[in-house]
């Protein structure tokens, strides 16, 4: 881990021009949380499960896998096109996505890169019993980031999540 804190987004500063910042971490790590601070802060925030929220009305883990998988695909097509407006006009951005995966990292860091902005790599982590802890309170709430997440999906997540590591990443240990 390239830097490891426990430190909450900075809010001294005014958010820098140009900046990309990635969320990346498990369903219940504190994502959304720590992107919401970003966003309180002058960064637009971009969601792929307040879009699908915002089409549906509901909660996405209320729907079939594939249907889930559709309305995501389509969800991050469209906040990708947004992401690139918002660079070009050298806004500041927090992505509240998961980013799993480094395939997923590496091709929004090109992309960032393409057009002239800096990433951070934000990864939030916490243990299997703090996530259980976090979910079990937020799967009894009710909103576009409440999304429930059942025991067995947050081990699926767990065992295929693809820890960044060496990637610039700064690491916030989350308890």
């Amino acid at each position: 881990m390239d830097d490891v804190n426990r430190a909450e987004p900075p809010t001294d500063a005014a958010p820098e021009r140009g900046v990309v910042v990635m969320m990346c971490g498990l369903p219940g790590s504190g994502k959304s949380t720590y992107a919401q601070a970003l966003e309180r802060r002058g960064y637009t925030r971009l969601s792929i499960d307040e879009v699908v929220w915002a089409r549906l009305g509901r909660d996405a883990a209320e729907l079939s896998p594939d249907e889930y998988e559709h309305h995501k695909a389509t969800a991050e097509q469209e906040l990708w096109h947004e992401l690139v407006r918002l660079m070009n006009a050298r806004e500041p951005v927090v992505i509240d996505y998961s980013f799993w995966s480094r395939a997923t990292r590496d091709r929004y860091k090109a992309l960032i890169e393409s057009h002239g902005c800096r990433w951070e790599l934000v990864r939030l982590h916490a243990d299997l019993d703090t996530l259980r802890r976090r979910l079990a309170a937020r799967n009894a709430q009710h909103g576009a980031n409440c999304v429930t997440v059942s025991e067995e999906l947050l081990l699926r997540y767990a065992a295929g999540f693809e820890e960044p590591v060496g990637e610039g990443e700064r690491v916030i240990l989350q308890e």
